[in-house]
């Protein structure tokens, strides 16, 4: 996948699509600063390591979407801000990291 440079305000911003090593990059840094002792930055852990998952079961509905032989159309996803985070507060409260 290409590239692509956009310039935002004097600063040029780098974009691309978030491939496996990316998100076990993002993976890495949320187990890392979740471990971390100041509260702040184990929150920040915590957030990127939901935002992850989330992710992950995005590209899991996209592809179970995507699969051939389903008779229906495939419903839009509701990726709303209030449907994000409702789902963050779930998972924060439940434990689950």
């Amino acid at each position: 996948m290409p590239v692509v440079r956009k310039r935002q305000r004097g600063r040029s911003l780098l974009t691309d699509r978030l491939d496996e090593q990316k998100l076990e990059m993002l993976r890495a840094w949320g187990e890392g600063l979740s471990s971390d002792q100041r509260e702040e930055l184990r929150a920040a852990g915590k957030a990127i390591l939901l935002l992850n998952e989330e992710i992950e079961l995005l590209n899991v509905d996209l592809w179970h979407a995507r699969e051939p032989g389903t008779e229906e159309p495939p419903r839009p996803l509701d990726v709303s801000p209030e449907r994000w985070i409702e789902s963050l507060r779930r998972r924060g409260t439940s434990g689950r990291t």
